[in-house]
Formats: C-alpha cells, structure tokens, sequence
C-alpha cells in the first residue's frame, strides 16, 4: 500500500485552508454580537473600525497557515521538534478560537482578557519553536503577535471602562 506524501505546497494550502475555516466559524460567533452587543460599549480612542478586522484576521490567518506549513514541511528531517511545535501551534489556534467565543459569545471582556495573556504566550512560543526550524515561519508569525498584543491593550481598555 503506498502511502499518499503531501508536497510543501499542498501541506501550506492544507494549513491555509484549516486556519481560514477556523477565522470564519470564530467569526460567526463575532457576528451578532458586533450589531448587537459591541456598539454598546465604551471604547478606548484608539478602537478601529469595524471593517478592519476581517481584512486583518484574513491575513493573519493565511500567514500562520503559511508558517505552519513550511514546519510541517520539515516534519521528516526533524520529527519531534516539529511535532512539538505543531502542537503549540494547533494550541494557540484553538485558544485563537475560544477568545472569540469568550469576549462576544459569551459577552465577557474580563474572561477574554485572562485568555488572551495565555494565548499571547503560546503565539510567542509557537513563533521561538517555528523559527528554530524555518526562519520565515518564525517571521511570519511576527505580525500577528504584534496583532494580538494590539488586541491584549485593547481588550484590557474595553473591560476597564466597562466594568
């Protein structure tokens, strides 16, 4: 039985794809709550408008499905490093994931602001893990983590004034 080997590209597009679908389902959740419940609350000056974070998690997410699959790419020349990083890549997506559901599903600012430390902390690692195996990998995950530290100060501003 021969057994299917996927190519860099096909790994990447796989990834691309996997981090995409996750974006919209967390989006979902977003949804209703941006109508309904988000202009409700007091926000810093420096918020930014609405149309600007599909755009921005768009990209982010093709990135980091970029990242991942140039690791998994290596997954033959360094097996347990590269599983190791994967897995805290798959952790800090769902964790990517769950803030959503956090801060506009369940409407709580001060739950997603905990949450979002923890998932700071595993986007960092997961770029020190990516760039130990593919310098760009580790690159690419630059501007999310400035993303998310963003999404940290505003996350923490919004659960000050709302509190």
């Amino acid at each position: 039985m021969k057994i299917l080997k996927m190519n860099r590209i096909t790994k990447i597009l796989t990834v691309v794809v996997t981090c995409l679908v996750i974006g919209y389902f967390s989006g979902m959740v977003t949804r209703s709550a941006i109508i309904t419940w988000y202009p409700t609350l007091v926000k810093p000056s420096f918020n930014p408008p609405n149309w600007i974070f599909a755009p921005v998690w768009s990209t982010l997410y093709i990135m980091m499905g970029i990242a991942a699959g140039l690791v998994w790419d290596r997954i033959e020349s360094n097996t347990e490093i590269v599983k190791k990083a994967l897995v805290f890549f798959a952790v800090q997506l769902a964790l990517n994931a769950l803030w959503s559901y956090l801060f506009f599903g369940l409407k709580n600012p001060m739950l997603a602001l905990l949450e979002i430390v923890i998932l700071w902390l595993m986007i960092y690692e997961t770029y020190v893990q990516f760039g130990k195996i593919n310098k760009i990998a580790g690159y690419l995950f630059i501007p999310y983590l400035l993303w998310v530290s963003f999404a940290m100060v505003l996350n923490a501003s919004i659960w000050w004034l709302n509190k």
